[in-house]
């Protein structure tokens, strides 16, 4: 069954009393299949399932964590989103305004409102090219002032991200991982964006460099009124920094929920496994816990199981979970939302 009724958005829809905020970003059924071709011809044979049906919303100035094993669809997600991939089937909002059905012309301008911090910061920023090139270069596409302008401005977002203004000069190699990525941050916000997607920033740096880049993104949204949507496989991370978090699988969204209510009350068996692989720092504690291992591999996007897709891997799992597809459905209260696809979910509440 598709995520696209209004409750299985993970936020209380506008008939509720508790908000009349309209969220910032809105993706409805959201759907992205790369095909299969073979042959001389290169008939398509197939797809590749990347993102399934994927529908949630972002309120303005939160954050929202999205996490998974790598394959699950999460960048796909992200990028498609931006509309740096087209999608093949569904929605994408921002502010209200449908970014799929929008004209190049249109979309462009819209580009200056939503940005993207890219994973490597070794392979995202163009060695050829000064900093002060890279960061400016969004300020130029888009005909942002004119080059005293820009230069000042360049000056201004290396400061506001750490580092010295008068590293415009120099060349990507000339700085280390940690400060790679600032100046990534810095060419994301250099058109005074509203939404980011953060794919996942802070993977490719030192685990002693990844807690400073968060703050600095922490920080930033507070200062900025920044909105992000923050891609990671590191649970410990996404928890310090998201409001609320959305787990991902094979494609779809199996939780959602507020930040502590998904890791401290998970509903689905696959939250469950992916927080039981989090280090305690208490050997006592870890020593009692229990591991959830989980058996098999992830299965193919290009051909997913039937029914929950989760069902091969599951320790809970019936005949009715390898037939049916799970509804995405609020468990929890209508104040306070928790989304999860799984027929048996009520065995943990």
């Amino acid at each position: 069954m598709s995520q696209t009724n209004t409750a299985s958005n993970g936020t209380p829809s506008s008939q509720d009393s508790i908000t009349e905020v309209k969220p910032l970003i809105e993706v409805r059924n959201l759907k992205k299949h790369f095909p299969i071709r073979r042959g001389v011809l290169q008939r398509q044979v197939g797809a590749v399932q990347a993102v399934d049906g994927v529908s949630f919303n972002i309120i303005k100035g939160e954050t929202l964590g999205l996490v998974g094993e790598s394959g699950c669809g999460k960048s796909t997600t992200g990028r498609t989103i931006l509309q740096l991939l087209s999608p093949t089937d569904g929605d994408v909002y921002l502010n209200g305004h449908s970014l799929t059905e929008m004209g190049r012309s249109e979309l462009r301008k819209q580009r200056r409102r939503m940005q993207m911090i890219f994973q490597d910061p070794y392979s995202s920023l163009n060695p050829r090219m000064t900093v002060g090139n890279i960061i400016g270069e969004p300020l130029l596409i888009h005909n942002i002032g004119n080059a005293a302008s820009r230069r000042e401005r360049v000056q201004e977002l290396l400061k506001l991200v750490g580092l010295n203004p008068y590293f415009i000069n120099r060349y990507p190699h000339e700085f280390s991982g940690g400060q790679r990525q600032r100046i990534g941050v810095a060419r994301a916000l250099a058109t005074n964006p509203s939404f980011i997607v953060a794919d996942e920033p802070i993977s490719a740096l030192d685990v002693s460099i990844q807690a400073q880049v968060v703050n600095l993104l922490d920080d930033l949204k507070s200062e900025l009124e920044l909105t992000y949507l923050f891609i990671a496989h590191d649970l410990s991370m996404v928890r310090y920094i998201s409001d609320r978090v959305a787990v991902m699988y094979l494609g779809r969204i199996v939780e959602l929920s507020e930040r502590d209510e998904v890791y401290d009350h998970p509903l689905h068996p696959y939250t469950q496994a992916l927080l039981s692989a989090i280090p305690i720092p208490d050997p006592f504690k870890e020593e009692k816990r229990q591991r959830i291992i989980l058996e098999g591999d992830v299965p193919s996007p290009a051909n997913p199981p039937t029914g929950c897709r989760f069902h091969p891997r599951c320790g809970y799992a019936t005949d009715v979970c390898r037939v049916e597809d799970p509804e995405f459905r609020n468990l929890g209260t209508e104040n306070k939302p928790h989304m999860a696809a799984c027929h048996h979910a009520e065995k943990f509440v």
